[in-house]
Formats: C-alpha cells, sequence, structure tokens
C-alpha cells in the first residue's frame, strides 16, 4: 500500500493519504513525487513559479472535485487550485500539500440555438473559441489564448470583446460551485443568488467553480488585428481618445513597447519605442473597415495587419518553448492624455529589462452599462485600465522589474482601484482597491456563509466576515 507520510507534507501525524484508494475513488489522474511524470506536470504548473506539491490531482468532474475538498479538510493540507495556471502571484502550486488541477476538465456543450454553452473549468479561452467560432459564435475572455477560463471569468474577463458584449463574468449565466463543505452547487439569479453574484468578479475566494454556463453571441468575421505606429505622446493620446469615442463593437489592446525583432516590422524600427494595437470590430465588416479607417491616419503605420479575419485569429500565437516569468502593476485610470502618454514612454525607455510594457485598455461600452451591484465587480465605471510589465527568465531579477513597474504606475496620479485578475502578490491593502467598501463588505458576508474557516485562500483573499 502507498502511502504519504503526514510528517513530510506537515499535516497531522495521524492524517495518512492511501493513494492506491484515492485513485480507486477517482476518475481522474492521482500524481505523486514517485511518478515518473511528477517532474514535468509540476513544472507546467504556475507560469510564474515552481514549487513542490505532495500530491497532485487532475480531476474529470465535480464529484472528484469535491472528493478532493473533503480529502484536504480531514487531512488539514494546503490546497491550490489550477486552471490555465496565469496567476500572477502563483496561486495555482504550493509547497508539500495538493493541486488540484483542472486542465483535465475539458467538455464543451453547445446550444446552438439557445446561444449557450456549458464549459468546464479546465478549458483554455483560445480552446473555448476555436470549438464556438465553428457556430460563428463567441464568449469574450481575455486576450491570451493559454489562459483558464476559471480564474478569468471569476475575476472579471477583460478582453476583446468588453465594449461589445461586456466582462466574462457578465456573460456567466449560471455555474456549479464545489463550496468548502464539499457540496456541489447549481448557482444562478435563482440558486443561491448570493454566491452567484459574488463568483462572478469575487476570484476564488468562495468555492471552484467546476462548470460554467456561458451566453454566446454571433461573432464570425471581425475586422482586427495588429496597427502599428510611432509612439509619441501626441499619438498615444489620439488614440486613446478615438478609441473611447468609436462604436461599442470596437474594442482596443494598446501597448507602448520597444519593437521586437519581428517579420512583419521594418528592421529598421527594431528596439524603438512604438505603439503597438491590437484591435477587433465585432460588426458589420464594411463598417468595420470605416471604424478603423481614421487609426491609420493618426500617423503613418510602421506596420498595418488589419482586415477581416476568423474571430479565433486575433489571438497571438504563444511559443511552448519560452518560459517568460511576468512583474505586473495595474490601475484604473481617468483618461490617457499627452502628460500620461509620456510618462509611459518615459518609463518603459528607462527599464533595463529585455522586454517592458506599458499597455491601456479603454473602457466603457456594454461593460458600463452593468448596474454596479450586479456583479462583485466593483470598476463599472472606470474608462481606461492602465498596466505596466516585465517580462524576463531569471526569477532572480523580480524584485527589480517589480520596483519598476510599481513605480511606473504610481507615477500616473490619477484614476483609482485595481483589476483583481492583474495583481501579483501586492498585499492587503491593494485587495481592498480592488474591492472597495459595500462591495467588500458584502463579499465578507457571502464569504462567512460559505467558507467559514477561509479553507480557500490562496488567492487574493477576502476573509470571512466577523460574527
Amino acid at each position: 500500500m502507498s502511502l504519504i507520510n503526514s510528517r513530510f507534507i506537515g499535516t497531522p501525524a495521524a492524517h495518512a493519504i492511501d493513494i492506491a484508494q484515492l485513485r480507486a475513488d477517482l476518475k481522474g489522474q492521482v500524481i505523486t513525487p514517485e511518478d515518473d511524470d511528477y517532474e514535468a506536470v509540476r513544472t507546467g504548473l504556475s507560469r510564474e513559479v515552481v514549487r513542490r506539491p505532495a500530491l497532485i490531482v487532475r480531476p474529470l468532474d465535480a464529484v472528484d472535485v469535491s472528493h478532493v475538498v473533503l480529502l484536504a479538510r480531514e487531512t488539514g493540507m494546503e490546497l491550490a487550485i489550477r486552471s490555465g495556471g496565469h496567476s500572477l502571484s502563483g496561486f495555482s502550486t504550493l509547497d508539500g500539500g495538493i493541486v488540484l488541477d483542472l486542465s483535465h476538465m475539458k467538455n464543451l456543450e453547445i446550444d446552438i440555438e439557445g446561444r449557450t454553452a456549458w464549459a468546464d473549468a479546465g478549458l483554455t479561452a483560445g480552446e473555448y473559441t476555436a470549438v464556438t467560432a465553428e457556430y460563428g459564435l463567441a464568449t469574450g475572455f481575455g486576450d491570451t489564448a493559454s489562459v483558464g477560463i476559471g480564474g478569468l471569468a471569476t475575476g472579471g474577463g477583460i478582453g476583446y470583446l468588453v465594449r461589445k458584449h461586456g466582462l466574462t463574468a457578465d456573460n456567466v449565466l449560471a455555474a456549479r460551485v464545489v463550496t468548502a463543505d464539499g457540496e456541489i452547487r447549481f448557482v444562478d439569479a435563482e440558486h443561491h443568488p448570493d454566491l452567484f453574484w459574488a463568483i462572478r468578479g469575487g476570484g476564488s475566494n468562495f468555492g471552484i467553480v467546476t462548470h460554467f454556463k456561458f451566453q454566446l453571441h454571433e461573432v464570425d468575421t471581425i475586422v482586427g488585428g495588429i496597427l502599428i505606429l510611432p509612439a509619441e505622446p501626441a499619438i498615444i493620446a489620439a488614440f486613446a481618445a478615438s478609441a473611447e469615442a468609436a462604436p461599442d463593437e470596437l474594442s482596443t489592446i494598446v501597448r507602448i513597447l520597444p519593437a521586437p525583432p519581428m517579420p512583419f516590422i521594418p528592421a529598421e524600427y527594431y528596439g524603438q519605442t512604438i505603439l503597438l494595437a491590437t484591435m477587433v470590430y465585432a460588426g458589420d465588416v464594411e463598417e468595420g473597415l470605416r471604424v478603423v479607417a481614421p487609426f491609420r491616419q493618426l500617423a503613418e503605420p510602421i506596420a498595418d495587419m488589419i482586415g477581416p479575419m476568423p474571430y479565433p485569429a486575433i489571438y497571438w500565437p504563444e511559443d511552448p518553448d519560452v518560459h517568460m516569468v511576468t512583474s505586473l502593476r495595474s490601475k484604473f485610470i481617468d483618461r490617457v492624455d499627452e502628460r500620461t502618454a509620456q510618462i509611459m514612454l518615459d518609463h518603459v525607455r528607462a527599464s533595463s529589462a529585455g522586454l517592458s510594457v506599458a499597455e491601456f485598455r479603454v473602457l466603457g461600452g456594454a461593460m458600463a452599462r452593468v448596474p454596479a451591484a450586479a456583479t462583485a465587480f466593483a470598476h463599472r465605471s472606470s474608462r481606461v485600465i492602465v498596466s505596466f510589465m516585465v517580462h524576463y527568465e531569471d526569477r532572480d531579477e523580480a524584485p527589480i522589474h517589480t520596483a519598476w513597474a510599481a513605480n511606473a504606475a504610481a507615477a500616473l496620479d490619477q484614476g483609482a482601484g485595481v483589476y483583481v485578475n492583474f495583481m501579483g502578490d501586492e498585499g492587503e491593502a491593494r485587495v481592498h482597491d480592488a474591492y472597495p467598501n459595500l462591495i467588500w463588505e458584502r463579499l465578507a458576508a457571502v464569504k462567512a456563509k460559505y467558507d467559514p474557516t477561509n479553507f480557500f485562500n490562496r488567492n487574493q483573499n477576502i476573509a470571512p466576515e466577523a460574527k
């Protein structure tokens, strides 16, 4: 009989896990340090950190998840939840405890006539989008194909369709949630409405969402792609103003960065600071071409790859052999004017890293029209989200790059609040910035009801309301 000795993993001495029995009880996969694939699996659990869990479980359904939750409670072992592994704080893995890796939960059931989809939480944004696109349908996620839909949706979801169709969380119609007592709960506007409210923006504080029911929208051929312009303060500010004035069908993500050596960028621009905009017009193609035309006239484009394309093509290809760490600081601001643009440029140019980026996304549209109290996402009226980020390989450089990102964000003396999905390990005060005032109080009350012992604490944590 194979046992994990509790003294090794720091749990009460009376407890040990019978691995053979656990494997018999679960439909999914159980991986221990003695297994041949353990090293490969554990190093892929997080983009940011590599740790050594005592046990990795890859469930196949909510029953498996419930079993592992109860096991963790019984043994006193700490539990980490992984969907896509993009947590900036490395919450998706840990040393010595159990990692519940949802990445093998990939089922997707589409109701074409009803325009809805039931999706397992282990799907990535790219996987989901590729399947729904076969029917000319989409749900808006983020800007990266490999991000897991679980963490993205529970934190909010600000991506390429945010102005047209709102946050990802706005398109969650129902969910199955395994709460801290191991119960599998169906939640929607009528069933556990308080929990349904909390999981749409409140993160992973309240349970493990194993399945989402999403709204689908007709999104087939879009007008989209990349437009690269010179990075000058007046051009950056004009781009932001034009993006805010554009129809809701247009969502944009703008990055200010040194031009990388890529085939669509002329070699003479390599290393020069550029404005790289990813644009998506989700509507009539001819109208979309008219809407994006003024952006081309802001300056002579360095590269222009805007045109009709299938929606999934907007996701930037990712190199699986590149393993970068990210330092990031983000905040909501009121405007991108020339002064703000100059601050972005100055900090990008002053960075010692190989790749430093100042990014902004103009918001508004459908996201802003949802009532402020409808979900736990607290920043409906915010006009722009800006992020300073560094991508690098040597983890020892983290303090340098984290300080750069924090200083750059602090230099923008406007706006308030932070998007929880763009937070690293920034302290309790910053979590309050993500959930201010009455939102925090309401979330703490829901936490006390469904997780009174703060069992789910590897997250941007909201403590249970004191009784």
